[in-house]
């Protein structure tokens, strides 16, 4: 497994991936004990804000450097690449989860299934459904990362430019954010309510990522955020007080509506998801700037045998995403069999066990893929070299071959 690992990069960033990826799994999974522990249950942040912060932070360091290298245009066409890639990705993971729900509720005999996951449509207008998930305007339950990474990708297509002047891509920013959780600005659905995550609200954290990602050329200082103790506090009591919301929100509303003043519980129920709520951000933002602070880059465990399946899983993400939702909803019917401890057991380490193996192949091919290629380029190097040299014209000398930075 360390072998397949990639060491050129921050493994702090594929670490916490890899988490989130885990934490995804676990949270899918109704009844799930394991879900008592994630996160979600204690801070206003879960694995879907760290996945969009650190999705931002990858797209600004990598494409960031091919801009610089190669311009906006290129670059640009590499990431609308990868936005057609997430988008082939989603409609995969669509007809696959919708034939997996499908069937496990006929052949269950129940639609509490289709009705919970938000499948029903294929059921009642199947050729509608289908064209309105292709425009990503109808979305399943489960389904709705990918096309929020999408939109916020392309958006970013756009904006890469404004990275090299970072405090006006993060105003514009700002301001986006703020007229839309403003004027309650939302992209359209076939539903009419709206996406269940608002790319108009959430740009800002991908962006936030993608100006701390972002490294300027010629050695100019990338954004950061210094250590200060008075910072740290704040992040400590801002997270502190998200621990007090989260707890009155999700579990003791009674407490809320019933001693606390009306204008503090109408704030409390206000705390939403959709268009990432201030406190979210705030509470994500806090998580990020101690982490980076008190995790050095370096870190000895970052390489250890129990962070390597959390940085290999984070470090080959789109396919343990895709196949970590598939698995998810089979740990669900198999608890539903039955949740005593020992299906418990069995799904909490089947699951995950699988995601990191799949990570290990797709690492594996990844490997051979770059190694064919830097065997080709020495072959023709060494082929170049060995063509005898017309009289009186100069002899070409090989290329040192290029290393891979992908």
């Amino acid at each position: 497994m360390f072998a397949l690992i990639r060491q050129d990069r921050d493994l702090r960033v594929d670490f916490f991936r890899g988490l989130a990826l885990w934490i995804i799994f676990v949270n899918h999974i109704p009844g799930n004990w394991l879900g008592l522990v994630t996160p979600r249950n204690y801070v206003l942040a879960d694995a879907t804000e760290t996945f969009v912060l650190l999705a931002g932070y990858a797209a600004g360091l990598a494409y960031g450097m091919v801009m610089d290298r190669q311009g906006w245009a290129f670059a640009a066409s590499r990431v609308m690449g990868r936005v057609f890639t997430l988008y082939v990705a989603h409609i995969f993971l669509l007809v696959v989860f919708t034939a997996q729900v499908g069937y496990s509720a006929e052949r269950l005999d129940t639609h509490a299934y289709l009705d919970e996951l938000q499948l029903d449509p294929f059921a009642r207008e199947p050729y509608r459904a289908l064209l309105e998930a292709l425009l990503l305007r109808y979305q399943p339950s489960f389904l709705n990362i990918l096309p929020l990474y999408v939109v916020l990708l392309a958006m970013f297509a756009l904006a890469m430019p404004l990275m090299r002047r970072t405090w006006l891509l993060l105003g514009a920013s700002a301001a986006l954010y703020a007229a839309t959780r403003t004027f309650g600005w939302d992209l359209p659905s076939w539903s009419g309510e709206g996406w269940f995550f608002n790319p108009l609200g959430w740009q800002l954290l991908f962006f936030i990522g993608c100006a701390l990602g972002y490294r300027p050329p010629g050695g100019g200082a990338p954004l950061a955020v210094p250590y200060r103790r008075s910072l740290v506090v704040l992040s400590l009591a801002l997270l502190a007080a998200g621990v007090v919301a989260t707890q009155l929100l999700y579990f003791r509303w009674d407490v809320a509506e019933q001693r606390l003043p009306a204008t503090v519980a109408r704030f409390l129920a206000g705390i939403d998801k959709a268009a990432m709520h201030p406190m979210r951000l705030g509470s994500m933002l806090a998580l990020t700037y101690l982490a980076a602070h008190f995790i050095p880059r370096m870190a000895a465990w970052l390489r250890g045998r129990a962070a390597a399946p959390f940085v290999l899983m984070g470090q080959q993400a789109l396919p343990v995403f895709c196949a970590g939702i598939a698995l998810s909803f089979l740990g669900r019917v198999a608890i539903e069999v039955s949740d005593r401890w020992a299906m418990q057991l069995l799904v909490n380490l089947a699951g995950p066990a699988l995601l990191v193996l799949l990570a290990a192949l797709t690492a594996w091919y990844e490997a051979e893929k770059r190694a064919g290629r830097r065997g080709a380029a020495a072959s023709a190097a060494a082929g170049l070299a060995a063509v005898p040299a017309a009289p009186g014209a100069a002899i070409p000398l090989p290329a040192p071959a290029r290393g891979d930075s992908g």
